[in-house]
């Protein structure tokens, strides 16, 4: 059990979002984290603007849940909004950030 984060949103305000992050992902092997604690993580980084390294250590490794980002950052076909902005939008999560540029071009610059 990891300790909460102000970013942190509830399992059932994730549960309302959890088809949206799932079809990211080809199902080759069970998932081996919680995509709670993973989409979590991703909100602590949105939130506060830290390096991904940064990361607590009771979030899923940086290396998992980066990967998960990248996903989720993709536009699918045919959208206009990623995947993680799907997500963050039903969710009703407020971050810092204006748009979806300004949330991740920080995060590619480092």
């Amino acid at each position: 059990m990891r300790k909460a984060y102000p970013s942190d949103i509830s399992r059932e305000q994730f549960a309302k979002i959890e088809d949206i992050l799932l079809s990211a992902r080809k199902k080759t092997k069970p998932r081996q984290v919680d995509l709670y604690d993973v989409f979590c993580a991703v909100l602590y980084v949105l939130k506060s603007g830290c390096q991904w390294d940064m990361i607590p250590s009771d979030f899923p490794p940086k290396s998992t849940v980066y990967t998960y980002f990248k996903q989720w950052k993709e536009k699918p076909l045919g959208s206009e909004l990623s995947l993680l902005e799907q997500a963050l939008k039903k969710s009703g999560w407020r971050g810092p950030y204006q748009t979806w540029s300004e949330r991740t071009q920080h995060l590619f610059d480092r």
